[in-house]
């Protein structure tokens, strides 16, 4: 394969096209922020080659999914696409985001069925995966773009890292669904400690962070890039030598936030377990 100009990322090309760009896929329920619903598109339309599969983790009812493969699918290439969650909904989410999409009525929290309707579009190369993401093998293959929205505890992060990491193709985007968001520091440190095999590409608004994979993660890269068991201290640590590499994308801020959520809430690994200010 040629090699790629990863400066074109310098330049956020995915707000060129537009939102009108998004066709069926911008009828599809999520929670991400308007510019990476754009960069997720962008990403399949401009930047994927289809020689490997996309994973889209965390996908609740495959918003990122589906912007990514409307974006393939306007540019004629039909990778496959596989689709993560254990695909449970409130009654809230039903009733405001699920059934004004367009998606059928159903009783009770299992909306896989619903997911399958919303994303019917794209089925031909679509495959759902029900369960806890990370306690099952990955049998996929190589993998082109990962989408991670799952990393919502330490236990969780370390699980998608020894599961997808290894089957990361050379040139990989990995993108991290709320990296900055201050429920969640250690996935920039896992960040930083996957260097440099990983390293940042973008910020997205608000706390989406894109990365790309320089290299293959073996078994030692991915031990090493562990998170889960950190003592606070270890933690606060690695936020502080993680700080520089993020300064260029002006998350300062959000760093701080971090290390001050982490000394709010001693020994907590889990995102909603986090406390606010």
């Amino acid at each position: 394969m040629a090699p790629r100009d990863f400066s074109i990322f310098d330049e956020s090309p995915w707000f060129r096209a537009g939102p009108g760009k998004l066709g069926p896929a911008s009828r599809v329920p999520t929670m991400v922020s308007h510019e990476t619903e754009l960069l997720l598109h962008w990403l399949g339309a401009e930047w994927l080659t289809g020689h490997g599969a996309v994973v889209d983790l965390g996908a609740f009812a495959g918003g990122c999914t589906a912007r990514v493969a409307e974006g393939l699918a306007q540019a004629g290439r039909q990778p496959a696409l596989h689709a993560f969650d254990r695909f449970t909904a409130t009654e809230h989410h039903k009733r405001d985001m699920l059934y004004p999409a367009g998606a059928p009525a159903f009783d009770g929290p299992h909306m896989e069925e619903a997911t399958r309707a919303l994303l019917a579009p794209w089925a031909q190369t679509l495959a759902l995966h029900k369960g806890e993401i990370g306690r099952e093998d990955w049998e996929g293959g190589p993998i082109e773009l990962l989408i991670v929205d799952a990393a919502k505890s330490t236990e969780a992060l370390d699980a998608i890292a020894g599961t997808f990491y290894p089957d990361l193709l050379p040139d990989a985007i990995v993108v991290f669904i709320d990296a900055f968001h201050w429920r969640q520091p250690w996935v920039p440190v896992q960040v930083h400690r996957l260097a440099p095999h990983v390293v940042p590409l973008a910020h997205v608004t608000d706390h989406t962070l894109v990365t790309r994979v320089t290299s293959p993660l073996g078994p030692e890269a991915i031990a090493a890039a562990h998170v889960d068991g950190l003592s606070d201290a270890a933690l606060l640590a690695g936020i502080a030598e993680a700080h520089p590499l993020f300064a260029a994308f002006g998350e300062e801020l959000r760093m701080l936030e971090m290390a001050e959520a982490i000394e709010r809430a001693p020994g907590v690994r889990l995102s909603w377990k986090m406390l606010p200010k």
